[in-house]
């Protein structure tokens, strides 16, 4: 077929080429093969250059053999094909300009260029859609190959990228769509089908899920600029519209995509239409679609948001159209239209010279945002708040919206989303760091302002008021009301002159008469007569000529006239001449009209003036008004925000931290309390946490400010003693890990050191308490750095524990601490060869110790008991043989008190009184030996053991040297490793075995110092009321309870009187300390202590709130270090969930959160808990029942304990007494987590509560369970719902007998043997699974005498009685009471209520 008689039309698929269709239509007359192409492809190009690129009218069939069997050929003939395409095509572009131009192209060349123009296009673009495909593929490959041989198969392309190459035949399109082509077709339209050929391939190359790589950035820009031209030029608009939208449903990689190549349109195009036109496409889509096409509804709210931050202008005309998405289900929808509001009032609705339209728009779009803060989805609630730090941190937020957006922050931060309460406070943040008020924002620092300048304008509004309606009278009037008082006066002055000199009315020189005549006119309104009659008589005097003070009539009275004159002033020239004197009235009537024009002059800049002051005034209340509701809010948010602080969520936890340094840096008073209360996370076991922690510290206290290095330094230390004002021993410990780790890594410059030394050794005045926090962060630092202490040793001996009196024993405390920091205070490890550091007995330190303590110990001064304790410590740390020195130390002290004992005796001789010691020094004296007895234990477990392992590994190995070298066999010395250990193993039981012998034979036998106390001690403790001082008896019982921790067997001996002064005693702080003592007890000597744990768990329910605080804190850490056995009456730890004391119920809370992360240990005991709490005797009342089975029925998980307990607690309304039972088991079936298997096992047993179901609060637990279970049940499920639910209202309404009808009427005849055989098969399973739990037995299941008459008799016999294990009270438990032997002879108080007791038993 002649090249000049066809039409080549481009096909929809390549196959349509080999058919024949229409007229001069073209067709492929045949498919090469692949041997013959390269020298068909020679032939072509040798055509071409003869030809130009009109010779593809006889080549095509080269070319698309090619395409026909490109995955077949060679790569090298693939290339050589695309590289000659390229000359083609570019030929062709290069040639079109003349051709196009030539007026007198024929029809024949004209078809001739067109049917070239489209082989070339299509040929290079299918042939650029088949290297695209099989890059796709490679690339494929490669990702489940994985990157193994990359290299190597790129290698093996001889060099060729594609991913380079298709660049620069997209700018070769570009260049061809850019001539103006149209006129190649006839009418100069250009076909349908050219356009789609072209833009096509271009949709096909984004479909490419690498497209979006940065690799690709120039693909991307070619891509954009090609349909960039197809839309300016061959009107694809709508295509365009048409396959954004679908691609953005189906590839999530292209939203970022296809915004650029929008916005760019947009703008450099000038198609902005295109915005609107993909916007309403988006808009129009039915939300509930969305709902069920969740890939799609992600790629439009991804491209939506980010067109709004790259064209907001062009977006916000369209923006109207897509509101239907907030109400639609999908969230993502939702939140990019809000992130497109907030770009708008971002980007272009901010300022403060917006039109009204605009500004009503701005306020439009907050509104809805700030709506969206309550939506349903977490998300969406998250990503408001998100916009809003946005919109705070950039100032486009106005000043009225302030306060409502702050309150919504704070209102989300109790919100149940962790993600929504990290948002809320980097809200609270941005908020603080960008408030407009004021950089420091205490509530209490604004109130005072507040109050004063809104005193002030209430006064001037006062004014203001008072001016206007005297402006309203009539001044004659006025004038006729004040005549009486003013004559009067003026009748007072003319009698006596002489009172009205030196009055400070008085003429200026510097006055006109106009400004006088004003001055005497204010007098007169504020009824200051006397005043202006003075003024008035100045004026005269100075103003004889001027008027109105001229025209005084000699023919009046002095009284008449001056009257006259003072109501001209008062209301004006006119009206009082014309009354006086009418003919002189028109000769007045100049300068009278003069006055009157003049009065309105002189007091409107006075009336503006005052208007001003009083804008300005009611904007500074404004200010001030705002400023401090933002700061209670803020107050109000830290008390919020602190609660948080121990969150499990790491991010959370981080986000309070940094908002507690911001709030601490613009002077909130209440920061200081998050600051402080972040202290103990520097123990977190989470990195992050840690490090907030430690930059939070860094930020606060690191980078003080100050001109000097040592102004920074004393700012530092002054930041840092703040911290230790009444600080707890725990924030102590805290802090001192904060600077042991600045000190270690060399952050705290050495003049902060330097300026502690001249503190501490007053080198520089300051107070006794800033000396003793000097000692104390030297002490601190010693932590990290040893030689900061170690090296001035003598100097700090010198500072505390001087010879001077009265003793600083706070100070002295201090030193010892600090001292103590120089050594390591753990026990030596085995890897440690070197002997621990210690100091000689005679050191100076001991020395001045032991006398420091023997001398206080006959002054009354409580701070002498923690010195003492801290000095004992301190002995025990470093010195070589502390043992002696505390026996000399023990000694000397008893020694002082035998000897204050005589001086008392001698007195009392002649009356022969028993001698009495003063309380304070028994109480010092049994102190210092309990501190004196643990710190021997300690040092015998841990140094003394410690040290015995040290020498015997250096023996075991200088015995291992000496040996002769010996033949190495891998076996023999594996052996002889594991004997080896065995042997070690072995020598560490003896050690122990040694420790043990002394503790348990010597530190208490005669001989001993410590021996000669326990007398004392013991009679003390034995006696109450003989010994009834709280101080005396709480040193007494802690001092018992260290005696005890040495020996087994005076522990044994002793744990009567132990616990029952834990119980008897009338002061709480002695039950306190022993629950400590007995806890630390129950450590060292279980087996001791465990008939004794019932005792233990009854101090959860002191009435004293010390007491159950420690209770709490003691049960706490023995449950889950399983030192003690989990009873039945850990319901006693549930019980302090409602404690009304915050922290308790805090700690209870903690306790059962640690314990459910201990397996079943739960789930095992709720049984017990329920039992014991609904408990007529004994239990709670029922609303604190709800709320501790609430917190406790959280904790179950799991499916099966779920269903497990639904069974067992379905059972357990067969065996409960009372209709108060009835409803606590009903209320806690209908907390747990239901699913459709627990539905049927509460259908197998709802014979059970059947009967029950008439009482309302019963009905509507099990409808609550059932509502919980329809929201998440499949439609399979609801069958079941639906059936339980009406046996549920059936039997409420009806009673059981209703149940029978139901069954019939749904079942029928069929189902009745099935329903008869049922019965046995279930008490089967109950008594099994009844079998397999302790804590319940479960009866047979009881029938009706409907169901089963003939077994009426059998029913009515007497019910069975069943018994719990935790209903059972235990028989073994000792009483803790004292036998008859054991009983003091001498009478005391809680001998008397021990013996009454056991009269009324």
């Amino acid at each position: 077929m002649s090249p000049q008689l066809y039409e080549f039309h481009l096909p929809l698929s390549p196959e349509e080429l080999l058919k024949s269709g229409g007229v001069n239509q073209y067709v492929v007359q045949e498919v090469l093969s692949i041997r013959h192409l390269p020298s068909h492809l020679k032939a072509f190009q040798a055509a071409f250059r003869s030809q130009g690129p009109l010779a593809m009218l006889e080549h095509f069939d080269t070319i698309y053999s090619i395409l026909h069997h490109f995955r077949s050929i060679d790569p090298g003939l693939k290339e050589d094909t695309l590289e000659f395409l390229i000359k083609v095509v570019s030929r062709h572009t290069q040639e079109l300009p003349a051709i196009l131009d030539d007026a007198t192209l024929s029809g024949s060349d004209r078809s001739a260029h067109l049917n070239a123009l489209k082989m070339n296009c299509y040929a290079l673009i299918c042939l650029l859609e088949s290297f695209e495909t099989m890059a796709s593929q490679k690339s494929l490959m490669d990702l489940a190959l994985g990157g193994k041989g990359r290299k190597a198969r790129a290698k093996a392309t001889h060099g060729f990228d594609w991913e380079e190459e298709r660049q620069p035949i997209l700018q070769l399109l570009t260049q061809l769509l850019q001539l103006d082509i149209r006129h190649l077709w006839s009418h100069s339209v250009i076909e349908e089908e050219f356009v789609s050929l072209v833009t096509g391939c271009c949709y096909r190359l984004l479909e490419n899920p690498t497209i979006s790589h940065q690799k690709n950035r120039s693909t991307r820009e070619a891509i954009t600029h090609l349909l960039g031209v197809a839309l300016t030029r061959y009107n694809h608009m709508l295509s365009a519209t048409v396959k954004i939208i679908q691609m953005l449903q189906h590839f999530e990689h292209l939203a970022s995509v296809l915004v650029a190549a929008v916005s760019l349109w947009a703008t450099d195009y000038g198609m902005k239409s295109i915005v609107g036109e993909i916007v309403r496409e988006i808009g129009q889509k039915c939300p509930q679609e969305l709902s069920r096409d969740p890939s799609g509804a992600k790629g439009f709210a991804a491209f939506l948001t980010e067109l709004a931050e790259r064209v907001p202008a062009t977006l916000m005309s369209s923006v109207c159209i897509l509101l239907d998405h907030l109400d639609g289900e999908n969230y993502m929808m939702r939140n990019a239209v809000l992130a497109a509001m907030a770009e708008m009032v971002l980007q272009v609705l901010n300022g403060d010279q917006l039109e009204a339209a605009a500004r009503d728009t701005r306020d439009q779009f907050l509104d809805t945002l700030q709506a969206h803060g309550h939506d349903v989805s977490s998300f969406v609630r998250s990503r408001v708040l998100q916009l809003f730090t946005r919109i705070v941190q950039q100032k486009a937020l106005p000043l009225t919206r302030f306060q409502a957006v702050v309150a919504l922050a704070v209102g989300r931060l109790a919100d149940k989303s962790v993600l929504v309460c990290k948002n809320a406070i980097q809200l609270l943040a941005s908020f603080l760091a960008n408030n407009p008020f004021s950089c420091k924002l205490s509530d209490t620092d604004l109130a005072g302002p507040l109050q004063k300048e809104t005193q002030k304008l209430q006064e001037m509004r006062a004014q203001r008021r008072a001016a206007a309606a005297s402006a309203a009278l009539d001044p004659g009037e006025e004038w006729e009301a004040m005549l009486p008082e003013l004559k009067a006066t003026l009748q007072q002055l003319l009698k006596l002159p002489q009172e009205g000199e030196g009055m400070p009315e008085e003429v200026a020189e510097t006055e006109t008469a106009e400004e006088v005549e004003g001055r005497i006119r204010r007098l007169l309104a504020k009824a200051s007569y006397k005043q202006a009659i003075i003024l008035t008589q100045e004026a005269i005097g100075h103003f004889q000529e001027s008027e109105p003070f001229c025209h005084m009539d000699p023919e009046e009275s002095e009284k008449t006239a001056f009257l006259n004159l003072l109501g001209t002033i008062f209301k004006g020239p006119a009206a009082p001449t014309q009354e006086k004197n009418p003919q002189g009235a028109a000769g007045n009537l100049g300068p009278g009209e003069t006055g009157c024009k003049d009065k309105p002059s002189v007091s409107e800049p006075e009336k503006c003036r005052e208007n001003d002051e009083l804008v300005k005034q009611e904007m500074l209340v404004q200010y001030l008004q705002d400023a401090y509701s933002f700061s209670l809010k803020i107050t109000e948010a830290i008390g919020i925000i602190s609660k948080m602080m121990y969150e499990h969520t790491t991010t959370v936890v981080q986000e309070v931290i940094e908002f507690f340094v911001m709030v601490f840096q613009f002077g909130v008073p209440q920061a200081l309390f998050g600051v402080r209360r972040m202290l103990p996370l520097i123990w977190s076991k989470e990195p992050g946490v840690r490090e907030a922690v430690l930059n939070a510290y860094r930020q606060l206290y690191l980078k003080p400010k100050g001109d000097s290095a040592r102004a920074k330094a004393q700012t530092l230390i002054h930041n840092l003693s703040l911290l230790l004002v009444d600080a707890s021993v725990g924030t102590i410990q805290c802090l001192e890990e904060i600077l042991c780790e600045f000190v270690q890594k060399d952050e705290l410059k050495p003049a902060v050191t330097q300026v502690l030394w001249e503190r501490a050794t007053k080198k520089v005045p300051c107070s006794a308490l800033e000396r003793c926090s000097s000692v104390m962060l030297l002490g601190m630092m010693a932590r990290g750095k040893p030689e900061i202490v170690g090296s001035n040793l003598d100097t700090l001996v010198s500072i505390g524990l001087d010879e001077k009196l009265p003793q600083d024993y706070r100070l002295a405390q201090q030193v010892c601490r600090a001292i103590a920091n120089i050594s390591d205070r753990r026990k030596p490890s085995l890897g440690k060869r070197h002997p621990p550091f210690r100091l000689p007995q005679e050191h100076c330190l001991f020395e001045r110790l032991q006398e420091t303590v023997t001398k206080g110990v006959v002054c009354p001064d409580p701070l002498w008991i923690p010195f003492k304790e801290a000095a004992v410590t301190l002995i025990y740390q470093l010195a070589e043989g502390p043992e002696v020195i505390c026996a000399r130390m023990l000694q000397g002290c008893a020694k002082q008190a035998l000897e204050k004992l005589g001086e008392k005796s001698i007195p009392q001789e002649a009356t022969k009184d028993t001698p009495v010691l003063p309380t304070f020094l028994l109480m010092n004296l049994l102190s210092l030996a309990g501190d004196v007895a643990l710190q021997q234990l300690v040092h015998l477990e841990q140094a003394v053991s410690g040290e015995l392992c040290r020498r015997r590994v250096l023996r075991e190995e200088q015995e291992h040297k000496t040996k002769e070298p010996k033949e190495k066999n891998p076996s023999s010395e594996a052996t002889m490793e594991e004997e080896m250990g065995l042997v070690g193993a072995t020598a560490d039981d003896t050690e122990a075995e040694l420790i043990r012998g002394i503790c348990e034979l010597e530190l208490l036998d005669g001989k001993q110092t410590l021996a000669a106390f326990v007398p004392l001690l013991l009679k003390v403790c034995n006696n109450p009321g003989l010994y009834s001082n709280p101080e005396l008896s709480a040193a007494a019982s802690l001092a018992l309870g260290k005696f005890c921790m040495i020996s087994a067997t005076f522990c044994d001996s002793q744990l009567r009187l132990l616990f029952t002064m834990l119980e008897k005693s009338s002061l709480p702080i002695v039950r306190s300390n022993l629950m400590i003592a007995t806890g630390d007890l129950a450590i060292r000597f279980p087996n001791l202590v465990d008939p004794w744990t019932p005792h233990l768990y009854a101090r959860l329910r002191d009435p004293a709130q010390q007491v159950r605080k420690t209770a709490g804190l003691v049960m706490t850490h023995l449950i889950l270090k399983d030192m003690v056995k989990v009873k039945g009456q850990v319901s006693e730890m549930a019980v302090l969930l409602i404690d009304p004391a915050p922290q308790i119920a805090a700690l209870a809370k903690n306790f059962f959160n640690e314990l459910s992360h201990k397996g079943n240990a739960i789930y095992n005991l709720l049984p017990d808990i329920i039992s014991r709490l609904s408990a007529p005797e004994g239990g709670v009342e029922e609303e604190p029942f709800h709320t501790i089975m609430k917190q406790l029925l959280c904790y179950i998980t799991k499916d099966k304990q779920t269903e497990s307990l639904v069974e067992k607690l379905c059972q357990r309304f067969r065996t409960a007494q009372t209709e108060r039972q009835y409803r606590d088991l009903a209320y806690c079936v209908s907390q747990l987590p239901l699913t459709e298997r627990g539905l049927r096992k509460m259908l197998e047993n709802f014979d059970c509560f059947g009967d029950k179901l008439s009482d309302e609060s019963i009905f509507s637990a099990f409808l609550s369970a059932v509502g919980k279970l329809r929201r998440g049940a499949k439609p399979e499920g609801k069958a079941v719902i639906d059936e339980f639910e009406q046996k549920l209202r059936a039997c409420h309404t009806r009673g059981l007998d209703a149940i029978e009808e139901l069954e019939i009427g749904q079942a029928g005849s069929q189902r009745a043997p099935s329903a008869r055989k049922q019965p046995a098969v279930s008490r089967h399973r109950r008594l099994a699974s009844a079998a397999s739990h302790s804590d319940f037995v479960t009866p047979e299941p009881r029938r009706t005498t409907r169901w089963h008459p003939d077994t009426q008799r059998q029913v009515s016999r007497k019910k069975l009685r069943i018994v719990f294990s935790s209903d059972e009270s235990s028989e073994e438990e000792p009483l803790a009471e004292m036998t008859e032997d054991e009983t003091p002879k001498k009478t005391t108080p809680i001998r008397r209520r021990a013996s009454a007791h056991r009269h009324r038993s």
